[in-house]
């Protein structure tokens, strides 16, 4: 099969609904030729039930990424999967979780302990996924994408999960040089708001959906996650060979505009 992506095989984390950017890009790379493993974590029936969805129904594995038996067992579980001596060409990075008490307008008042969960889960997690993957690209090289939101400026109620994604763009930056060596890239894409189960856990998300319906100068759509899964599916192929480290936008241009 031809495509963008053909012959590689690409871990895809955090798929939990068919809404999701996650999903879509699952899609889009098998579309593009590429094999695709799936993660998820908690509710792995519904993920089973989701993988099926995709044109060719992809293998499931759990993974939750703060426990470090998880993360060791990670590549020996891909090798069940996919054969001894399997390797990944990409892994995505579909994973953001925040208490509700550290989103919706009281950041003041959020104590550490949910802040450190929505640091763990959201930034650092980044760097567990890179360490618990790279010895399966380390021979020929790959590509670890991950889901952003512009973290730039301070959004209403987005709170401590905004922290958290200006903490996945440092560490993407830092993991961007810790795995060039390996010829390994890593890059994070980030997208406007999309209708997911995540953002349905946001509070004030309507919001979100009024600034961007007012000033994206392409327009934006928040029921459709493929632009995002298309941008995400691109920097997994060998197209952005010297790329790493990157934020790419895919958010109809609001970045780049004022109000």
């Amino acid at each position: 099969m031809g495509g963008l992506l053909a012959g590689k095989r690409v871990l895809v984390t955090g798929v939990l609904m068919e809404s999701s950017i996650a999903f879509h890009t699952a899609r889009l790379a098998q579309r593009e030729g590429a094999e695709a493993v799936l993660t998820g974590y908690g509710r792995m029936g519904l993920v089973e039930r989701v993988a099926a969805r995709l044109p060719d129904p992809a293998p499931v594995l759990e993974l939750d990424v703060r426990d470090p038996a998880h993360l060791a067992d990670l590549v020996p579980r891909v090798r069940e999967l996919l054969g001894a001596d399997a390797r990944l060409d990409g892994a995505v990075h579909s994973i953001a979780f925040a208490p509700p008490d550290a989103l919706g307008g009281g950041f003041l008042n959020t104590p550490w302990e949910s802040v450190a969960t929505a640091l763990e889960v959201s930034a650092y997690s980044l760097r567990s996924l890179a360490h618990a993957v790279l010895p399966l690209m380390r021979e020929r090289g790959g590509a670890l994408v991950g889901l952003d939101f512009d973290s730039r400026i301070a959004w209403p109620a987005y709170d401590w999960m905004g922290v958290a994604k200006a903490a996945l763009e440092s560490t993407s930056r830092y993991v961007a040089r810790e795995v060039g060596a390996h010829r390994v890239r890593c890059n994070l894409v980030a997208a406007g708001p999309v209708r997911t189960t995540a953002a349905r856990s946001i509070p004030g998300f309507d919001l979100f959906r009024e600034v961007w319906e007012e000033r994206a100068p392409l327009g934006w759509d928040v029921r459709d996650p493929e632009p995002a899964a298309r941008a995400v599916t691109a920097l997994l192929s060998d197209w952005f060979p010297k790329t790493t480290g990157e934020i790419v936008h895919v958010d109809g241009g609001v970045h780049a505009v004022g109000g």
